[in-house]
């Protein structure tokens, strides 16, 4: 059978916000459902939700109760619901109770007059709730497993006929009820389930079944407000792995001497982690990231675990960075998530909504540390997995991600973050604190870079009015591990005297001229641990300038050679 004549299923939207993306674009018309799930799940929440956006007067739902609710508690109860419609009630959304039909009579009955008033109203859905009930009202001879089947196969066949598509809602997923016969003849299965943990409530979906139509596999977490059920589908380790091809070029990190010790910026669609302790300016450096690249046309969004928008507004502006006035121009959203029953799906489908909504090229999530705290205790044991999700999703459509995360810093420890997450980052920026002479310092080092040449020496940063700028580096001060000393007093004042009028870092890149005698800009700038880029090329031209070396252009390119000697 060749593709053109393959069946197709005409689809039918659920009016459930995230079900018919979890459902592969809506539920197949004509199948015969359940939904099954725990008391208090939801079921017939959902069941009501999908009737109310797909009932129409030509086309209307009938809404079977058995041993449930009445159909008047039912109505007061929805109502509540922002989904409910008064008017639909009674025009194109029926209510019939067969309570007592299947008490006094048993199932032939009760199958009679569902099929009875299918025929009568021609519906579109047909709903029975609950149909578990119904087996236990007809009693104990009509519940043997063979007349349930039987009963469930003719209910199916006369549904399907007459172009309805059902819905039955019960328990059917407790023990010992996998081979229930209702499991086999349905054509679709969705689960409804809810966990408890302390003060969290986490409530989950699945598809277990789908006859001849593809759905998205896994437990996608869910929510109910007086909107209704909203669901976030789980996007899939597959999903996350669709990387595109790589755009080549870089993005600005918008700090000042930053870039170069990265090899010119971050490659587009890397993920970077900055690590350090409280105060090292971890959130400095991200608002730097998302104003340099809206100063660039790529739009960005930031998504804030541990204090309120406002604020994180406010101390970005004593730095000189507009947050708000970005917001206006539509080149920013900020999203404020802090719940303590956070799930993965919901963190990624707010990000993702805020992603499409502008666009952005550029993800700050600050801070992973936060975004752990959030989560309901039931996902923090798959935090790294959600993490690879979460990142995947984004860098693979060339969006450039950078996450802080907070670290207690000690004088031994040189960890980057309490997870073992460092796999997912393309790029690791450590900042620390370290102690020079008695005088505490801010100081950073390149940790990684996976598809980039970047520094691998110390450097010293400042925060200050204007944000985050790279100083020097600390090359020579002995720092591994948070306290180092000054080069000797009188190796200093050699130096000083042997080479008056340079700097820290151009008595760096002269040691390395020295060194190598005779070198282009490639092996010097891998000798001494500075990428090539502007920063080496001011040194170098200062050098030249002011005669402690000289340049020579050969076929190659520019061979750098010093004049200077090295100290004896």
């Amino acid at each position: 059978m060749t593709e053109h004549q393959r069946m197709s299923f005409p689809l039918l939207s659920t009016g459930v916000p995230g079900l018919d993306e979890v459902l592969g674009g809506g539920i197949p018309e004509f199948s015969f459902n359940l939904i099954t799930g725990t008391p208090g799940a939801g079921k017939s929440t959902l069941a009501h939700q999908i009737i109310f956006a797909t009932a129409s007067f030509e086309r209307p739902a009938l809404y079977f109760t058995v041993m449930g609710e009445p159909p008047i508690k039912v109505l007061r109860h929805q109502q509540q619901m922002s989904f409910f419609d008064i008017a639909k009630v009674g025009q194109s959304i029926h209510f019939i109770d067969l309570t007592e039909l299947a008490i006094t009579q048993g199932l032939g009955p009760v199958l009679e007059q569902i099929v009875q008033q299918v025929e009568a109203l021609n519906p579109r859905i047909v709903v029975v709730d609950s149909f578990q009930a119904a087996m236990r009202a007809s009693g104990a001879a009509e519940c043997d497993p063979m007349n349930l089947q039987v009963f469930t196969q003719r209910l199916a066949v006369h549904l399907t006929i007459l172009q309805a598509t059902t819905f039955l809602i019960g328990t059917y997923l407790d023990e010992g009820q996998q081979n229930n016969p209702v499991l086999t003849i349905a054509d679709g299965v969705f689960v409804l389930s809810q966990s408890i943990d302390r003060n969290s409530v986490v409530r989950k979906l699945q598809v277990v079944k789908s006859r001849g139509h593809g759905t998205m596999p896994g437990l996608h977490t869910f929510r109910i407000s007086q909107a209704g059920l909203r669901v976030f589908p789980r996007a899939s380790i597959a999903v996350a792995e669709q990387h595109q091809a790589r755009s080549l070029g870089r993005g600005t990190t918008g700090v000042e001497g930053l870039d170069d010790l990265l090899g010119g910026g971050i490659p587009l669609g890397d993920a970077v982690l900055v690590s350090g302790p409280s105060g090292s300016g971890k959130s400095v450096l991200a608002a730097q990231f998302i104003a340099a690249g809206a100063r660039q046309g790529e739009p960005g969004v930031i998504a804030v675990f541990e204090e309120h928008p406002s604020d994180y507004v406010r101390r970005a502006l004593s730095l000189g960075i507009d947050l708000a006035g970005l917001e206006q121009a539509g080149v920013l959203k900020i999203i404020y998530i802090r719940p303590l029953d956070l799930s993965p799906d919901e963190t990624l489908f707010e990000i993702r909504e805020a992603v499409q909504a502008i666009r952005a090229k550029r993800v700050v999530i600050d801070s992973l540390t936060g975004f752990e705290l959030a989560l309901a205790p039931t996902f923090r044991t798959d935090f790294r997995e959600s993490l690879y999700r979460l990142v995947g999703s984004l860098t693979g459509t060339d969006i450039m991600v950078l996450m802080t995360m907070e670290i207690v810093q000690s004088a031994t420890d040189l960890r980057l973050s309490p997870y073992v997450i460092s796999f997912l980052a393309d790029n690791i920026i450590l900042l620390r604190y370290v102690e020079i002479a008695g005088e505490l310092r801010k100081s950073l080092r390149v940790i990684k870079m996976r598809n980039s040449d970047h520094s691998s020496h110390l450097w010293q940063y400042e925060i200050t009015a204007q944000g985050m700028i790279v100083r020097e580096s600390l090359m020579g001060y002995g720092i591994s591990t948070g306290t180092g000393s000054s080069p000797s007093s009188e190796r200093v004042e050699d130096e000083r005297r042997i080479y008056p009028g340079l700097t820290a870092q151009e008595l760096i890149v002269l040691h390395g001229l020295i060194a190598l005698q005779g070198t282009s800009a490639q092996p010097l700038a891998q000798r001494i641990g500075l990428p090539e880029g502007p920063i080496l090329t001011a040194a170098l031209d200062r050098l030249i300038s002011l005669r402690y070396a000289i340049r020579r252009d050969e076929a190659d390119g520019a061979i750098y050679w010093p004049v200077a000697q090295a100290m004896g």
